[in-house]
């Protein structure tokens, strides 16, 4: 049984392991909102994961240790478990889906664990897993479901009051659901007024469609940058304590999750993976009813693969009205793109690229397009630059 003494027995045990994580004022996610930011991205492997993994790992029996563990993850989890592991002087097996980022193999490595590479996807990696327990005897380390790891996960709850006694709501993400099932047990039966809202990746929604039909149910398939969230299924355990004790889940789209990223890096010098920027997401779009309300965003993790953090940027730019693409229609005579340059650097916008072609057949003559990629304040600076192009007579298609 999960019980508040689990929870504070595993911070007594993590105490000297992990690191109490910061929490950081925030002026400008959202300012209608007291936003503070729980930086467990820079917790030690990057992500909260190790608290859950050390935790269930200190409490195996010592024929259980004897025999090592094993686990399968694409990721935090994966690291999570291999440095606990490794800390307490236990043989590790990480089951890894062979198309897991080279970033993410390696630093399973660093840890100290044995990877091994199954083909396929998650799904295949986890049968391997189980596979490799009963063929070997190891223990298997869960993920999320499972009551050691979501106490673990749940110090998170008791830092929190530690920090901000007098905090309104919290905002969580949810994948599987061990870290919200932790959070959310821990600081309801401290202070059953405090709300707590989950976040999942529009992409990726398997508990907040569970919770409201009522059944876990299985995804087909799931699709976000947010891949540390992407669970297609939430487990039995951690559904039931989100059911009883979180108030409400929401989703965010991935271009809502690229802002909150491009946020995070331009407002507080912190990186966030997606799956830790979600609840920061949902609160700077307003998705939870929390204005003027004092607020705890868990920014989860910070392992984000260098490769998509400048794809990621660049749709955080256009999402939050950084960055536009202009194509206008003119007529192919002298002074037409010193007009439209003129225009655009009197209010204030930066041209980064320009590209001006022939009209195509069926269009006027000496017709040509412009094609404009510029850099701008936010969405009314862009509608300004629009309208004052329109109004010179420039056709903006």
């Amino acid at each position: 049984m999960l019980t508040l003494d689990k929870v504070y027995h595993a911070g007594y045990v993590l105490k000297n392991v992990i690191r109490k994580t910061d929490v950081i004022k925030s002026q400008r996610i959202n300012p209608d909102v007291d936003v503070y930011l729980k930086t467990e991205n820079l917790q030690i492997t990057g992500s909260f994961k190790v608290r859950g993994s050390y935790y269930k790992i200190s409490q195996l029996t010592e024929e259980e240790k004897s025999h090592g563990v094993v686990a399968c993850s694409a990721g935090n989890h994966a690291q999570g478990v291999a440095l606990a592991a490794t800390k307490s002087g236990i043989k590790s097996v990480i089951c890894l889906p062979d198309g897991a980022p080279i970033s993410k193999v390696e630093a399973t490595k660093r840890y100290g664990a044995e990877v091994c590479l199954v083909e396929g996807v998650y799904d295949d990696a986890y049968n391997k897993a189980l596979s490799l327990r009963d063929e070997k005897g190891y223990t298997f380390i869960h993920p999320f479901n499972d009551e050691s790891v979501i106490a673990g996960q749940g110090t998170i709850g008791l830092e929190l009051f530690d920090q901000i006694p007098d905090l309104d709501a919290v905002v969580v993400p949810i994948g599987g659901g061990g870290l919200i099932a932790g959070v959310a047990f821990t600081m309801k039966n401290l202070n059953p007024n405090i709300k707590v809202y989950g976040v999942q990746a529009a992409g990726a929604p398997s508990m907040y469609n569970s919770v409201k039909d009522g059944v876990i149910e299985r995804l087909d398939s799931v699709a976000t940058i947010a891949d540390g969230i992407a669970v297609k299924e939430p487990g039995d355990v951690t559904y039931q304590l989100c059911k009883e004790y979180v108030d409400d889940i929401v989703t965010v789209s991935d271009d809502e999750i690229s802002a909150a990223i491009l946020a995070l890096i331009e407002q507080h010098k912190l990186i966030a993976e997606g799956a830790g920027a979600v609840a920061v997401a949902a609160v700077m779009f307003d998705k939870i009813p929390v204005k003027g309300k004092k607020v705890a965003c868990l920014v989860s993790g910070g392992n984000i693969d260098v490769t998509i953090l400048s794809r990621v940027i660049k749709r955080g730019l256009i999402m939050s009205g950084r960055s536009c693409q202009l194509l206008i229609e003119l007529v192919d005579k002298p002074g037409q793109l010193m007009n439209v340059s003129r225009i655009i650097a009197e209010l204030g916008g930066n041209v980064t690229s320009v590209h001006h072609e022939r009209a195509n057949e069926g269009s006027d003559v000496n017709g040509c397009y412009l094609r404009i990629n510029l850099e701008t304040r936010n969405y009314e600076h862009m509608e300004e630059i629009r309208q004052a192009l329109t109004d010179f007579g420039f056709k903006i298609l």
